[in-house]
């Protein structure tokens, strides 16, 4: 038996086989998974052989970049290239003109993991503008070092054991909801899927799931259909219907936070005057009052679970749901106990709230980067359209540098990023971007130098994930497709045409690197109280299971048991319900404590708009898998399928399987139509992912494959953290009556021998 592994789960095969079966043990494989062979084997949609633009290559340095042919070159060529680029921009401009993006999910593999070779390369050549933060969770990443004093990644990794909810929880208040569909998937990989399993065992235990979203999703309980971005409101109201009720935890608040009285002040309405009644938050949250009321009363008697998405922080002032909903549980005073508090992140990814044993794998070793400046990850564009121009994030006021090569591995920004027209046109004005890339994504259509790399199907790795209790040996299924090279193969090619062979590869090849980063596991192992096989065992078995990983964690558990000896690493040593520090920076979009700030747009709706719902997909993970068969079978007439209630049908003249046009003032697309009613009658819900192809119709330019990032704002939520407002978005829609486009993006771009 062989073994593979992805971000969307664990397989399983044997020599010759053509299909996957899933990992035996998980409990609920996901539908991801059922795709990716096809993806991965599309000859169509893969790269087969390096590539240059033709505009390039004669010297346009980006006017025509998002709209050229191709030349295909050997790998010789293709690496003097990349090489040579790379060195005329650092001796021309400094190492700080070149970006290492490569943001996205390139590889569950340990070694094989796009970006860490990436930047190793850059690093060793004396350095590059990096990103921080992460599209998924950037505004939760800045915030939380602030109020709770823990970087968002340890905050996961202390989560709440999900079988303690089960246990010891009666109502858990899910704000975004919580899904087995978004949790299909794991950054570092993962061999089993709970979500599902759990959110039957909730049922079955008697818990009670309310969830708060604009869309039921799979709410089995109460569902409480919100306006979008309106949940700080909604908070603020349960908040202040406790304190009518005289029910909050004034021992837990004076105890374990700070900052509860300026809190308090803004919620009674004392510090601006308006108080934050059921009656107030109703209006803004399109709810009855007295569902507040009722709800509110019920919180204050019963075990709570305050549980925030991801998808909450992802929003205009994201900051400020997921700040009200850590005060909403301190002010219930249930933080710190088996099963009840404050949780982020359960059902947003797989192993969040699981209940197993965290080891620190050891991965490629990384080099220290020469070059100090980055930018915030989702501020690209505004980096590429405003060299030098200034910008606030997290209390310093930064300026972007002037970017002349761009190098992205391993992910595709013409998905994750918003206003995909405005990020084309800065798309075009770095002289240089090379691309390593398997597919024939959006961004490698508009490089200039593409090289083809593998998929985790054609090469050998490992997989060891620090909260999954099975490590993995990832044996090579298929044979690399035409001329691809896995990325560390391509990077030692460059390296070599730059002098530093020996630095990069450490005198080792691949199979060096898996044996030696297996020998640093063994070591960790040892430590943790167990031993790891010896590598020829372990590539032979494929498989190994830890033993006693079962851990149920509680968040907080040790200060709140001993908060004199475990103080937090905020300001105060507590909860931090009222920042000074963030107060002190005189943000206007975002002040010292978690409050009611009205979105750039949807606060109100104008006759014919509706809120833009871009969820993740059940078929793909963003747009990876996007061209293989199960993404493919679930589109309607070739476009991807938004959801809209029957009511909303009904207005546009819309039918089930029609063609639509959404329009927002950033752009235009085509999608079809599906009638559901299990969401607002003013939203719509288009999920991410559909490979961007904007074609001109008519004059117009629209994206006729169904991208909702075409039409959603490319803004920081705040000048705290600056991160995505993919969620904050309102568009208008009609029935499209016109031609049915053909697809562009399911044939590679013309290319010339």
């Amino acid at each position: 038996m062989k073994y593979t592994a992805a971000h969307w789960g664990s397989y399983q095969f044997e020599v010759g086989d053509t299909e996957l079966t899933p990992l035996s043990g998980d409990p609920a494989p996901s539908r991801i998974g059922r795709g990716w062979v096809s993806a991965a084997r599309n000859s169509n949609a893969r790269v087969m052989s390096p590539v240059a633009r033709k505009g390039w290559l004669n010297g346009d340095k980006g006017a025509g970049r998002c709209d050229d042919s191709f030349v295909e070159i050997g790998w010789d060529h293709a690496l003097d290239l990349a090489a040579s680029e790379l060195d005329r921009v650092r001796q021309t401009y400094g190492n700080a003109a070149i970006f290492g993006g490569s943001y996205g999910w390139s590889s569950a593999g340990r070694f094989h993991h796009a970006q860490s070779q990436m930047r190793r390369l850059l690093a060793l050549a004396g350095g590059f503008t990096s990103s921080r933060e992460t599209y998924s969770h950037a505004t939760a990443e800045v915030l939380f070092p602030h109020i709770i004093g823990l970087s968002n990644r340890a905050f996961q990794d202390q989560m709440t054991a999900m079988p303690l909810v089960t246990q010891h929880c009666d109502i858990v208040l899910a704000f975004g909801g919580i899904s087995a569909r978004t949790a299909q998937i794991t950054a570092a990989g993962t061999s089993t899927h709970e979500v599902g399993p759990w959110i039957d065992a909730l049922k079955d235990s008697g818990v009670r799931v309310v969830t708060i979203a604009p869309e039921r999703g799979e709410a089995r309980d109460d569902w409480m259909a919100i306006r979008p971005g309106t949940d700080s409101a909604l908070i603020l109201a349960l908040i202040h219907e406790i304190l009518r009720l005289g029910r909050e935890d004034r021992k837990f608040l004076e105890t374990y936070t700070s900052g509860w009285a300026e809190l308090e002040r803004y919620v009674r309405g004392q510090s601006d005057g308006t108080p934050k009644t059921p009656e107030w938050a109703a209006a803004i949250c399109d709810l009855d009052a007295t569902i507040i009321t009722t709800l509110a009363a019920e919180l204050a008697r019963k075990n709570v679970m305050v549980s925030m998405a991801w998808g909450m922080q992802r929003a205009d002032h994201g900051e400020q749901p997921i700040w009200a909903g850590l005060a909403l549980a301190c002010v219930l005073g249930q933080i710190g106990q088996p099963g009840t508090g404050y949780a982020f992140g359960y059902g947003s990814t797989t192993p969040v709230g699981r209940a197993a044993k965290l080891i620190p794998w050891p991965s490629l070793p990384g080099v220290q980067n020469a070059v100090p400046d980055f930018i915030p990850v989702a501020r690209i564009a505004d980096a590429l359209l405003n060299p030098g121009a200034p910008y606030v994030y997290n209390g310093e006021t930064r300026h972007y540098p002037d970017l002349r090569l761009v190098w992205w591995t391993g992910g595709n920004p013409f998905h994750h990023h918003q206003d995909l027209f405005r990020l084309e046109r800065a798309w075009c004005r770095p002289e240089t971007v090379i691309v390593n890339e398997h597919s024939w994504t959006a961004t490698a259509r508009r490089a200039d130098l593409v090289l083809p790399a593998t998929t985790p199907l054609e090469r050998d790795d490992i997989m060891m994930n620090r909260r999954d209790p099975t490590l993995l040996y990832m044996s090579a299924m298929f044979e690399p497709l035409g001329k691809a090279r896995d990325d560390h193969t391509i990077f030692v090619g460059v390296a070599e045409r730059l002098g530093l062979q020996e630095a990069f590869t450490e005198g080792r090849d691949t199979d060096g690197w898996l044996r030696h980063i297996w020998a640093q596991s063994q070591e960790v192992a040892q430590a943790h109280g167990f031993a790891l096989p010896d590598f020829e065992t372990f590539r032979n078995t494929g498989r190994f299971d830890l033993p006693d990983a079962v851990e149920e964690r509680i968040a907080f558990k040790r200060f709140v048991g001993a908060p004199d000896a475990h103080k937090l690493a905020t300001e105060s040593g507590k909860i931090t319900l009222f920042n000074e520090t963030i107060a002190a920076m005189g943000l206007p979009d975002c002040p010292g404590h978690p409050a009611w700030l009205a979105p750039v747009e949807g606060a109100h709706l104008k006759p014919g708009e509706f809120h833009l719902i871009s969820g993740q997909p059940a078929t793909r993970l963003h747009s990876q898998n996007d061209m293989g068969r199960e993404a493919q079978a679930a589109k309607r007439q070739g476009r991807e399928v938004c959801a809209l209630h029957p009511e909303a049908a009904a207005t546009l003249g819309v039918r089930d399987g029609d063609l639509i046009k959404l329009t927002s003032p950033r752009g235009a697309c085509l999608c079809a139509a599906e009638l559901r009613d299990d969401l607002r009658a003013d939203c719509l819900s288009l999920p991410t992912g559909a490979w961007f192809d904007p074609q001109t119709i008519n004059g117009e330019t629209i994206d006729v494959h169904g991208n909702p990032n075409v039409l959603t704002i490319d803004q920081g939520c705040s000048s705290l953290s600056q991160g995505n407002i993919a969620h904050t978005c309102v568009v208008r829609a009609e029935k499209w009556d016109g031609p049915v486009p053909a697809m562009r993006v399911t044939r590679p771009p013309t290319i010339e021998t």
